[in-house]
């Protein structure tokens, strides 16, 4: 694992703050995990604060657990369907793990209708379930899986495990269920909440902690530290203003890191008004709040280069690192739980308020202040309002794997078939309107992105513009146990609240909400393109 300077700029500003991190004994500190680098009452529960270690003793526990799934639900068969609920980081490193080990995994971190409703019709007669979320939209997934099993006649027992801490909600639920139980531990990429589903899957998780078990070691040292190294470069550019963190990971053989560190750093970092913005998918500009970061990659003012595992170890350290010299604790997420009882108490109304309507634009309503008269408008004045060191943040709360279903002509070729995805896919607007400024522009999809840079949004830098996406729902699916909730419901209070805890802030915000979602997309990205 080694992590490269390529600009002078980039090494200087690292080894002066390094030097001071040496002086003060925080290599070894940081990775014994001794929270009073931050807060004598700090407990050190998740990445930032955690020993950084690798749980090799998970392998036996997750054999067994494995063992007992795959024996359920298809004895001598080629693999169970493996479905994790999850949220916060667990989510994208799972993703990793298992696209970059090419086996599949079905991630529900969402409310949407219509990806939930999926997922439950893929192969239920081989789905095992990994619940790993103590969150809303986990809780409603985890009880539409018990629902299908039981009216199939499937023993959910055999089919569902739960990562969870013992005493939270989600454990007591299991123990009622007779669930087996994997404790979550101290969370990171590499716990039970990623390794069991990516085992599951047929991932190498045995590999992948081998990688990372050679690095661990370094992280101790003062000098040849790989982590210290990325941490001194993120924070000390961080400090000189270059606080935009761009992701480049092109020919890099690791599949999807780069929605992982985003979630991580911007969770650690995002608050106190303070704070470190990953932009993944974006072009490098010549903008002076800038850092390129390549993976396995010469794109960027620093390389990183190492497997997954490694990465993974890497990036928690740099990223703690990172945290300390901006002043900021990485364990405390205040902005998620605020925004996580905004939605509960949405719910409890009798209608969400979904506030002023201010124009209509074809298949797509508009909320929020503005005045511009059609799409094309707002979206030149959303630009026109990023602040010159700021960035445009679109968040959608919608089915992000919808636009893998848009009809494609009969006989067209892959080309063909990715201009057709990108053309039903929401996201393809952050592209767009990336063309039109010199700002950064994020995308990030709902209630994913909360556990991330939500928190960075709300109690980030004050020089965000956002622009929030919301869809009608044409078939709602009830959640079991749950009075007068559908998915749909929860899914637009998520959006609700958390568009409230941006106003609330001062942060200019507006709501695009699709009466018709695939016409809706069409339309935006039609309207992009004429701006």
């Amino acid at each position: 694992m080694e992590v490269h300077y390529r600009e002078e700029g980039v090494a200087e500003a690292a080894s002066s703050v390094a030097g001071r991190l040496v002086a003060d004994g925080v290599p070894a500190r940081l990775a014994a995990g001794d929270p009073t680098l931050w807060d004598e009452d700090a407990e050190g529960e998740t990445e930032g604060g955690r020993p950084f270690r690798v749980p090799r003793e998970l392998l036996a526990e997750l054999d067994a657990v494995s063992a007992r799934l795959r024996a359920a639900v298809e004895p001598g068969g080629e693999g169970p369907h493996v479905v994790l609920i999850a949220t916060g980081c667990a989510a994208p490193a799972a993703e990793a793990i298992c696209d970059t080990a090419d086996v599949p995994l079905t991630v529900l971190d969402t409310a949407d209708p219509g990806q939930v409703r999926r997922a439950l019709a893929d192969r239920p007669e081989s789905t095992v379930v990994v619940a790993a979320a103590d969150t809303a939209e986990g809780d409603a997934c985890l009880r539409l899986y018990e629902e299908l099993f039981q009216r199939a006649g499937l023993a959910p027992a055999g089919r569902v495990v739960a990562v969870a801490n013992p005493g939270t909600p989600l454990a007591e639920h299991a123990r009622e269920r007779g669930y087996a139980v994997v404790p979550a531990g101290e969370g990171g990429a590499l716990s039970a909440a990623t390794l069991l589903p990516a085992a599951l899957a047929g991932a190498d998780v045995a590999r992948l902690l081998d990688d990372a078990e050679e690095v661990a070691p370094l992280l101790s040292r003062d000098v040849g530290n790989p982590g210290l190294d990325l941490g001194a470069a993120l924070g000390g550019a961080a400090l000189a203003g270059r606080d935009k963190l761009l992701l480049e990971d092109r020919l890099s053989p690791i599949a999807g890191l780069p929605d992982w560190v985003e979630a991580l750093v911007t969770a650690a970092t995002g608050k106190q008004g303070r704070g470190i913005l990953p932009v993944v998918g974006a072009d490098p500009l010549p903008a002076a709040d800038e850092l390129v970061v390549g993976l396995d990659t010469d794109l960027g003012d620093v390389r990183v280069d190492g497997r997954l595992g490694a990465q993974f170890l890497v990036w928690e350290y740099a990223t703690a690192v990172a945290a300390l010299l901006l002043g900021v604790d990485p364990d405390d997420r205040p902005e998620t739980a605020e925004q996580e009882r905004q939605a509960a108490a949405l719910l409890t109304l009798p209608d969400l308020p979904t506030g002023a309507l201010a124009l209509t634009d074809g298949p797509v309503e508009v909320y929020g202040a503005t005045g511009a008269k059609d799409l094309r408008g707002l979206f030149a004045e959303l630009l026109h309002a990023v602040p010159p060191d700021g960035y445009l943040a679109v968040t959608a709360y919608l089915d992000r794997l919808a636009a893998f279903d848009a009809p494609v002509l009969e006989g067209a070729d892959f080309e063909q078939m990715t201009d057709a995805w990108m053309m039903a896919d929401p996201a393809t607007l952050r592209a767009l309107l990336a063309l039109r400024t010199d700002r950064p522009v994020t995308f990030g999809w709902g209630p994913r992105y909360l556990h991330g840079a939500g928190q960075y949004h709300k109690g980030g830098p004050r020089n965000g513009v956002f622009l929030q996406i919301t869809g009608a729902v044409a078939d709602d699916v009830a959640v079991p146990g749950r009075s007068r909730t559908t998915l749909g419901r929860l899914q637009l209070a998520q959006a609700l609240g958390d568009l409230e805890a941006l106003e609330t802030r001062g942060r200019p915000a507006v709501r695009l909400h699709l009466t018709d979602r695939a016409a809706g997309v069409a339309h935006l990205l039609a309207a992009a393109q004429e701006v």
